[in-house]
């Protein structure tokens, strides 16, 4: 955390550690900017934003619609023509639609999975790490000019005092053998480590910058071997520089946005239309969360990567939000999509819209896919199930080609009628964004991301 405790006229050690730990496995903020330069060569800069499509999302009603298909398979509600010729949309997604010339779409994209939990967040595949570690390892815990965390979740609570913690499945804090220093940092609204990211230790108690420094430097020589034998000389001032400009919790801090485009990303009014149906009544909790919640996420998650940090996944935090069985716990096709499809329709092209006029599209990739997809048949309910053999991905930016789509699906909406891509494919692609592969194959240390980041990528992107 970031909060500097007053603590009379003299820093003591206690207040020393208060001030620069982050809250991260005990180590203070100087040891982790070092840590942080460690492989400056192999960054590209470049941020990546996973949105997690908790719940499985249909390819069917999203981005590869079927509305040619026999009655009980052929996509829900129609569909819509895009601003790619022959390339047509979920009826849900007009915004989306409007922009699909920089979006790339994945008609081949399979994730093997067919259980709600985190993949393909994490798995085999990572290396039993979550990806974002992946990202955290190479480039440290925090980013050594700002101290934002390079690897942050984001659950609806980040951003609203008025959704209830939800029952997301998985484990984001797996770091596998990297180390728990590199398990994300999770903010949440109100909560306290949000609070403790402001300097509350008036800023005059500073001035004397040479007394401080001098009191760090006492300090300093209690520490263990490990550390105090390293020269902290450039990233101890800079770790004071950071807490004196209070960077992190800026980052945090939605109000710093203009009243334009807070509105822009406002997906609140999503929430409980009035066309559900009275049977759906009792169990709009999560929907509601979620739609009151993506638009801000998006926005933060934008904040946060122009702070520097590396990898931010927007989670809605809870499992059933994009699973839509039509049974006693979940929306059917018709319905959920007016529930979670508008407000993520709403809110990506708004993040699109945004990214763009910032001159960002280069600098930031956005992934959206969740751990499944859905089957080609609708159940009686008007409901579709879990689906291992195909499943939607959308990417955005990062430099990559766009306006285009990857591969095909069967008539039936069902298996992959090309080159079947999966998790590995869009890890290797994530990781070439943030990292230099070549360069990061130099580094002995890092063998354990490089062999991720040298399977191929998704074809077509570079």
């Amino acid at each position: 955390m970031l909060t500097v405790a007053d603590a009379g006229s003299r820093i003591d050690r206690r207040g020393f550690l208060t001030a620069g730990s982050l809250g991260l496995s005990g180590l203070c903020l100087p040891d982790l900017l070092a840590a942080a330069e460690r492989q400056p060569g192999a960054v590209t800069g470049k941020s990546v934003i996973f949105l997690f499509q908790q719940g499985g999302p249909s390819q069917f009603e999203t981005f590869d619609p079927k509305p040619d298909a026999i009655e009980n398979i052929r996509t829900v509600d129609g569909t819509i023509p895009t601003s790619v010729p022959g390339i047509r949309f979920g009826s849900t997604m007009p915004q989306l639609a409007q922009v699909a010339d920089k979006l790339t779409i994945v008609r081949s994209f399979q994730t093997n999975n067919a259980g709600h939990n985190i993949q393909p967040l994490v798995s085999r595949d990572t290396a039993d790490a979550f990806i974002g570690s992946l990202i955290s390892y190479v480039t440290g815990p925090v980013h050594p000019a700002t101290g934002v965390p390079t690897n942050t979740v984001l659950f609806p609570q980040a951003v609203r005092d008025d959704v209830k913690k939800g029952a997301a499945r998985g484990d984001l804090s797996a770091t596998g053998k990297l180390g728990a220093i590199h398990a994300p940092f999770i903010p949440g609204s109100g909560g306290p480590l949000q609070k403790n990211m402001r300097l509350n230790l008036a800023r005059d108690r500073f001035e004397d910058r040479r007394a401080l420094l001098s009191a760090f430097d006492r300090l300093q020589r209690d520490f263990d071997s490990s550390v105090a034998a390293r020269d902290l000389g450039d990233v101890r001032e800079r770790a004071l520089g950071m807490l004196l400009s209070n960077r992190v919790a800026e980052a945090f801090d939605l109000s710093r946005e203009d009243a334009a485009t807070l509105a822009r990303y406002d997906t609140s009014g999503f929430a409980s239309p009035d066309g559900w149906s009275r049977a759906n009544r009792g169990r709009l909790g999560y929907y509601d969360g979620q739609a009151k919640s993506i638009g801000r996420l998006l926005l933060l998650a934008r904040r946060l990567c122009e702070a520097g940090c590396g990898f931010v996944t927007v989670h809605a935090d809870y499992e059933g939000v994009w699973d839509m069985h039509a049974d006693g716990n979940n929306l059917n096709m018709t319905d959920g999509m007016q529930a979670v499809g508008k407000p993520f329709d709403h809110a990506v092209a708004a993040f699109i819209e945004d990214v763009e006029s910032r001159g960002l599209q280069d600098d930031i990739l956005l992934v959206c896919c969740g751990e499944m997809g859905r089957t080609p048949k609708l159940n009686p309910k008007g409901g579709r199930d879990h689906w291992a053999r195909l499943a939607p991905l959308m990417l955005y930016g990062g430099g990559l080609r766009d306006g285009q789509v990857i591969g095909s699906s069967t008539a039936d909406g069902g298996e992959p009628a090309t080159e079947n891509l999966t998790p590995q494919h869009l890890i290797s692609t994530i990781l070439r964004t943030a990292f230099d592969i070549g360069h990061l194959r130099l580094i002995p240390q890092m063998a354990a991301v490089t062999q991720l980041g040298e399977h191929p990528p998704i074809p077509g992107l570079g």
